[in-house]
């Protein structure tokens, strides 16, 4: 009987970014903007890949798939995020809930191995450029993006496994913009002391595991750099590296922060403004850091803008 009342609650009210009226109309606008930019930059990248036969290698390959998982994760929260600032009703069914987070954590799973992914091709194609095309072959790349893939799916659905055990009864009130899983726990009627722990061993596990071979390939990318003697080309390889180390740096920097951090009592806003820079501001981000400096990404938009003239 314990059970079957504890399960009633299956509506959940998203509280949002701010609690202002007067502002919600001017967030809209602000966060529809960087949603058609972001949208426009990924999935222009993408088409930009696919169109142009120059562009069909390992490392413009995996950035096509990076553009992918960022119009991913921004289409997963975002949408959502957009309606709750023009309506009164804030309610997600559990659901709902279970889907965004599922998409979620398949997105942001799968980006971290990308990363790692992208950081030995670099590491490859700098440290070892002779024998480039025959380590990183498109076999290989297919390859590495399809365990990234099966990897993030395999994380997202261990945590959805999980995240049945658990049951709402007291509370339906998400402190959040999205149905992220730590807010949940804290409604639960449960005790989700297990799936906390599932959280800090596997996610904990992934980061540490992609962020190690990120640092240890771009140990080796720098000892490399440092060893040529040619100025130009120590400027063409920092400047690849430099905008891979950025974008590593803020994605990684703020999961850190949001998922290994100790929890204080100012932790919810905090927590909403660590997952608004990972899940918007990264997506929109990324598609300029990699191409504004990319010379092959710049002439390829050149000729496809000539042909649509």
């Amino acid at each position: 009987m314990e059970r079957e009342n504890a399960t009633l609650l299956t509506e959940f009210i998203l509280t949002g970014l701010i609690y202002k009226p007067e502002l919600q109309i001017p967030l809209f606008l602000v966060f529809f903007v960087i949603y058609l930019i972001t949208m426009v930059g990924n999935l222009g990248l993408i088409a930009l890949v696919c169109n142009d036969s120059h562009l069909h290698t390992p490392m413009y390959i995996l950035l096509g798939n990076l553009a992918l998982l960022d119009a991913w994760i921004s289409s997963t929260v975002t949408p959502k995020m957009l309606v709750n600032f023009l309506i009164k009703s804030k309610k997600v069914s559990l659901y709902e809930c279970m889907i965004q987070f599922f998409s979620f954590a398949f997105s942001a799973s799968t980006e971290c191995f990308l990363l790692a992914t992208m950081a030995y091709d670099r590491y490859v194609a700098i440290c070892k450029p002779l024998l480039y095309p025959v380590i990183m072959t498109n076999r290989l790349c297919t390859w590495l993006l399809f365990s990234s893939f099966v990897g993030g799916v395999l994380h997202a659905s261990i945590h959805m496994g999980v995240f049945f055990r658990l049951n709402f009864c007291n509370s339906n009130v998400i402190h959040h913009f999205y149905c992220d899983i730590m807010p949940l726990f804290k409604i639960s009627c449960i005790d989700p002391s297990l799936n906390v722990l599932m959280v800090f061993i596997f996610s904990g596990s992934i980061q540490v595991f992609t962020i190690l071979t990120v640092l240890v390939s771009y140990t080796l990318v720098l000892f490399t750099i440092l060893k040529k003697k040619s100025v130009q080309g120590m400027r063409k390889a920092f400047s690849t590296c430099g905008a891979h180390l950025l974008s590593v740096s803020l994605f990684f920097g703020s999961l850190l922060f949001m998922y290994v951090r100790p929890g204080s009592a100012q932790a919810d806003d905090q927590d909403m403004m660590d997952s608004l820079f990972y899940t918007v501001i990264i997506p929109l981000l990324n598609p300029i850091i990699y191409s504004l400096r990319n010379k092959k990404v710049l002439n390829s938009l050149a000729k496809m803008l000539k042909r649509n003239v």
